[in-house]
């Protein structure tokens, strides 16, 4: 594939068009080193500066264009409450992201913008809504389609490693193949943040067997696999365990009845050993788990008991 380089208009050309982009990339680099993958709101809003002018990437709306352009720079999903799960193929599905329309009038300007956006080939950050005030963001992506029967855009991630950083070159622009692949990739990659975001918050980030209260150790178990028919990524599928107790929770060494009760597996009942095994497992046979107020959020009795009778056989 030859080698594109991104043409713009306005009232400082492609120049000032690449060297906002490739600004607004390296300040989303040096967030997800300080603050991880999952940014706040409040850092997309405050946004970089550029030639002493402030760039946020972010403002209520949905697709969003700084004044310094004339072409979008970003466009974001509106995270969802925690009460109403959306499900993750609303917005992923077959190496394509399904991105909506503002409004329902084509020739909007901000729809118009993305659509001159896939003309010219310019990439964009995409910033996905995890929980409300949340967003983890993805780039570089590409508007790769156009449907306006049903009032939506199709998006495809492409690697980081073609934006060039000299004369704002794209390096050989993925095939259509190559996207599709990085896009899955970021599919599941997204999905397994979106779902321990939620499942922490649902439990106000503390592990439901030990109440451990430091999210950099905490992490989201599927009661059911999402390989399962009824594996889906939502808060009731979903408990918030310490990595001891997710890793003994996955192996079938602890289990958790439809009532919510902890169970041992009779071996390591039986074992010997330092005081990590006898506080950290054995004792907390018999324990009734944590689990969120809102009956909503509760982990669901239907899927522990699946999930209960494989560790039962496993035992």
């Amino acid at each position: 594939m030859p080698i594109t380089k991104i043409v713009s208009g306005g009232q400082a050309g492609s120049d000032l068009d690449a060297q906002v982009r490739l600004a607004a990339f390296r300040f989303l680099e040096e967030q997800v080193r300080v603050h991880g993958d999952v940014l706040p709101r409040d850092v997309l809003i405050k946004g970089f500066e550029f030639r002493g002018e402030m760039v946020c990437l972010i403002t209520r709306q949905g697709i969003f264009t700084p004044r310094i352009l004339n072409y979008p720079l970003s466009f974001y999903t509106t995270p969802p409450s925690l009460g109403k799960a959306r499900p993750y193929d609303d917005e992923f599905g077959n190496g394509i992201i399904k991105y909506r329309y503002r409004g329902t009038d084509p020739n909007h300007r901000d729809n118009t913008g993305l659509r001159k956006c896939q003309e010219m080939g310019l990439p964009l950050v995409y910033l996905l809504g995890v929980v409300p005030g949340e967003y983890i963001p993805v780039w570089p992506v590409f508007i790769v389609g156009d449907d306006p029967a049903n009032l939506t855009f199709s998006v495809a991630v492409d690697d980081k490693s073609i934006i060039g950083d000299k004369d704002w070159i794209i390096k050989a622009v993925g095939s259509e193949a190559k996207r599709r692949y990085i896009t899955v990739e970021t599919q599941h990659r997204l999905h397994q943040q979106t779902f321990r975001e939620r499942v922490l918050r649902a439990y106000h980030e503390r592990c439901a067997i030990c109440r451990l209260h430091h999210a950099e150790l905490l992490e989201a178990a599927h009661i059911v696999s999402d390989k399962h028919p009824l594996g889906e990524p939502i808060i009731p599928n979903g408990l918030a365990l310490c990595k001891l107790h997710h890793a003994a929770f996955e192996r079938n060494i602890l289990g958790i009845s439809p009532d919510y009760i902890i169970d041992i597996r009779k071996d390591i009942l039986d074992e010997i050993d330092g005081p990590m095994l006898k506080f950290g497992l054995q004792q907390i046979l018999g324990q009734m788990i944590q689990t969120p107020r809102a009956n909503d959020f509760k982990p669901s009795k239907e899927l522990l008991a699946i999930r209960f009778d494989e560790f039962r056989k496993a035992g």
